[in-house]
């Protein structure tokens, strides 16, 4: 009868706004942690259609169990074309659970860094997360720890709305000095940029932006690894 709507249709309907319901459950869960050869584990998130381990990578260990030499001598450090981490002023105590490893481009450029299902992110996903951040000038207030527990003061626009949480781990430089740490941190990508130098993504204190560059392959930063 016209204007009757049957019992297959009610179902139907029921059905759609289930799934509906439910599709939008899933994607607001926290993804299941990760962990690498060492068993150590990472919490995640979930950044518009990417996964990102939300915490700095500190494995000593690549995927294939060879070790990643700790280098703590600068000249050494300096010399090195093969893969080599170290932790912030050779602290491994202080500074491994908070900030993670540094690593030089060579430890990314293996492509055994991260655990299987896992990569260090190309330039392109990097561009992928400041897109869906929505401003590269806001975007790093974003994915930066709120607060100055770590970061030093003013800690610009840090409201860490995507729970990314970048501590401000610092850098060794190619040479084998370290600085900057509670001043900033930067995060490898996967891509080259010429036989010296690599990509990188970085986050300061004193602004909101997210800034792309270039540099030495021999210089220690930090890793976030991205879903496969």
């Amino acid at each position: 009868m016209k204007g009757n709507i049957s019992s297959s249709m009610v179902l139907m309907v029921a059905g759609v706004l289930f799934n509906l319901a439910t599709g939008c459950d899933n994607k607001d869960e926290s993804p299941d942690p990760a962990s690498d050869i060492e068993g150590n584990t990472y919490k995640t998130i979930r950044i518009g259609n990417q996964v990102w381990m939300a915490e700095n990578l500190m494995t000593a260990t690549l995927s294939d169990g060879t070790e990643i030499p700790d280098v703590t001598d600068a000249i050494d450090w300096s010399e090195l074309t093969t893969p080599g981490l170290c932790w912030y002023d050779n602290d491994e105590t202080a500074n491994k659970e908070t900030y993670g490893a540094l690593y030089n481009y060579y430890a990314v450029n293996s492509g055994k860094l991260c655990s299987a299902g896992w990569h260090v992110p190309s330039r392109d996903e990097w561009q992928k997360l400041r897109e869906a951040l929505g401003d590269t000038l806001t975007g790093g207030g974003k994915l930066k720890e709120e607060g100055m527990l770590h970061w030093k003061t003013p800690n610009t626009g840090a409201v860490d709305a995507t729970g990314f949480t970048a501590l401000p781990a610092g850098i060794r430089y190619f040479e084998g000095t370290f600085n900057s740490v509670t001043f900033f941190t930067s995060f490898w990508s996967s891509t080259e940029s010429d036989i010296d130098k690599g990509w990188y993504l970085s986050l300061y204190y004193s602004d909101a932006a997210t800034v792309m560059n270039t540099i030495s392959k021999k210089d220690g930063f930090s890793v976030r690894c991205i879903k496969d």
